[in-house]
């Protein structure tokens, strides 16, 4: 737990001041790692609020400011999470898109946001902010390859090298928004979700104290952010508690590089453990099988002394370092709870996945929302979004 009265300090009321205070802590110790071809690429909390502070800096270059919003259309990579911490940084907004969301349907949602900002993971994600034919002054992208860059288009690595640092203090305050999440109904109107730094940071407290989270924990950001759950279960309690976060290269290899570090912390969502437990029965023995009925028996509760040892290092712990769980201790699931029978396979191998359900609910309300205004559940407006 974090402590403030013995050196009469003020708590930091925001993410980025939970980040400028990291870094001011724990400024040489490792705060973010990413894997790039097949490397893990390691991140001090000062280099992290340095990078914020170079791109804030260009933010505010092209005119942002707080009553901005920053469109962020990425997989989860370090550039678009510091991206959204450069638009907090300014008292701005960052606006959490899913790039593995139907493009049509997408699509409809991109033309009614205010695309002035935006962040693309690509040139796939690129090409749809390009379709929405929206007034923009900036459009920042992570991966260059097979990029021709339009007027106002910049390379995200190529602008920090050597670029100055945002001399202001950070600006956003506890009642602003941090992220606004949006979707679009089956009637086509746009709802949407603001969060406010003060509920995400609510949310980050009671996570890091009901799990007793420390700066030890390695947690694996596997999912994207795009959703409330990451945002306020992962990232909030990565800022206040200043455990490692860990970035996979791709989607594609979360599996092989969770099997790989170990993580101590997991926030999956329900679909990330199905596909686990879905992948573990394919791989179990045939049904009937000598070695099926062994491997049932070493699972089974209630235990014996002999099913408790040889099962264990035969059978449970094998999965574990497979399915990537050999040391998590805090595995929790965001959102809908795992269904019975998964919850149970979880709880035999010995991880027992704790539910942190979306508290959110979905309802109509008729006045559109303004970015400077908080709430803290789903509402709906017809009208652009400001």
């Amino acid at each position: 737990m974090v402590r403030f009265a013995e050196q009469e300090e003020r708590t930091p009321a925001t993410l980025p001041q939970w980040l400028q205070w990291q870094a001011r802590q724990r400024g040489k110790e490792l705060g973010l790692r990413h894997k790039r071809l097949g490397i893990w690429q390691a991140h001090s909390w000062s280099q992290l609020e340095g990078e914020v502070r170079q791109l804030a800096h260009v933010l505010w270059e092209h005119g942002f400011n707080p009553r901005s919003q920053l469109v962020i259309l990425s997989r989860p990579r370090p550039e678009a999470l510091l991206a959204a911490l450069a638009a907090h940084w300014l008292g701005g907004v960052a606006v959490l898109l899913n790039p593995l969301d139907e493009p049509s349907t997408q699509q409809g949602l991109l033309h009614a946001l205010p695309l002035e900002f935006s962040f693309a993971e690509g040139l796939e994600e690129l090409e749809r902010l390009r379709r929405s034919k929206s007034p923009f002054r900036l459009r920042l992208y992570a991966e260059a390859r097979g990029v021709q860059a339009q007027a106002h288009e910049l390379d995200y690595s190529a602008l920090l090298r050597n670029g100055p640092f945002v001399q202001l203090e950070p600006q956003a305050t506890p009642e602003h928004p941090a992220f606004i999440f949006y979707r679009q109904s089956t009637q086509g109107q746009i709802q949407q979700q603001p969060l406010s730094h003060r509920a995400l940071l609510q949310q980050g407290q009671q996570l890091v104290t009901a799990e007793q989270l420390s700066p030890q924990e390695e947690a694996l950001a596997a999912r994207t952010l795009a959703a409330a759950g990451q945002a306020g279960y992962l990232l909030a309690p990565w800022l206040m508690a200043g455990f490692r976060l860990n970035v996979p290269e791709r989607l594609a290899t979360r599996d092989q590089d969770r099997r790989e570090l170990g993580p101590t912390l997991v926030a999956g969502t329900r679909e990330t453990y199905g596909r686990l437990y879905e992948q573990t029965q394919a791989r179990l023995p045939p049904l009937g099988s000598l070695s099926r009925r062994f491997v049932d028996w070493a699972l089974a509760r209630p235990r014996s002394y002999l099913s408790q040892y040889l099962g264990e290092w035969l059978v449970r712990r094998p999965l574990r370092d497979v399915l990537g769980f050999s040391r998590t201790r805090v595995p929790l699931v965001l959102g809908d709870t795992l269904p019975s029978h998964i919850e149970a396979f979880f709880g035999d191998l010995g991880v027992f996945v704790r539910a942190w359900p979306d508290s959110s609910d979905w309802h109509s309300h008729s006045p559109p929302i303004q970015s400077s205004e908080v709430a803290s559940d789903w509402m709906v407006t017809t009208q652009q979004p400001i």
